[in-house]
């Protein structure tokens, strides 16, 4: 049986390299840098900006000029609403963490979303705060102003 038709080299041998090692050490690479260029990263920023947008800001109440999105109306739901919430700010935790932001950042944006989390569970005022705080567009201008600062 062939294997030149799956890409797979085959086993150079025991005491040497193998062609598993090299076939596993550049999946693992690019497995946990799937942003390598800097082309790539600001195209995440901007879908992770304008997920931001849908979760915090995509409404508009009007005549009063109030900014809401789809997580102000997912907390309203009792209970698994603020669970549904959360967990779509955890997506953005989940993207940022594979930009590969410094620990320090990645703490201020947990506490962020942990913060709009824990107040947002309180009925009514909760629901208030979600709409002022606003988590997930201060993580993305906290990504933003980190990958300027960086050069990206």
């Amino acid at each position: 049986m062939s294997f030149s038709n799956t890409g797979f080299a085959g086993f150079r041998g025991f005491g040497g390299t193998s062609g598993f090692r090299d076939f596993a050490a550049s999946r693992y690479a690019r497995a946990s840098r799937p942003y390598g260029d800097a082309q790539s990263r600001r195209a995440a920023l901007d879908r992770l900006d304008m997920l931001a947008t849908v979760f915090d800001t995509a409404f508009i109440l009007p005549g009063v000029n109030i900014r809401f999105g789809v997580e102000s109306l997912l907390r309203l739901v009792p209970g698994i609403g603020d669970a549904a919430a959360s967990a779509l700010s955890c997506y953005l935790l989940y993207e940022a963490h594979r930009l590969g932001v410094p620990r320090l950042l990645f703490a201020r944006m947990v506490m962020n979303v942990l913060l709009e989390g824990m107040v947002g569970a309180v009925p009514i005022a909760g629901d208030a705060f979600d709409v002022i705080f606003r988590a997930n567009r201060r993580n993305v201008a906290l990504l933003r102003e980190h990958f300027a600062k960086v050069g990206y």
